[in-house]
């Protein structure tokens, strides 16, 4: 029988081996973390009726946007969502 990172009912086959350093505290490699975890973010975004939108600024924009949403105790997520509800509303 193979062993697989993602099956967890054959965990037992992973016992023996033996690694230096920090335990484990996941079953699964990191690489598989970070993509259950994202997958359970976009779920967590969907459930709340979130959409994603991603686009690029120059530098000097996205250091004004960084540190208006500072002064204004916001992730520059919530201070951009802030903005564009602000514009929109007019």
């Amino acid at each position: 029988m193979a062993k697989i990172a993602t099956d967890r009912t054959t965990i037992d086959l992973f016992a023996q081996d033996k690694r230096p350093g920090r335990p484990k505290t996941n079953v699964l490699p990191r690489d598989e973390q970070l993509k259950l975890n994202k997958r359970n973010q976009v779920k967590r975004d969907r459930s709340k009726g979130l959409k994603r939108i991603e686009f690029k600024v120059s530098e000097q924009l996205y250091t004004a946007l960084s540190e208006q949403a500072e002064q204004a105790k916001m992730t520059r997520s919530a201070y951009l969502e802030h903005i564009l509800a602000q514009v929109l509303s007019r």
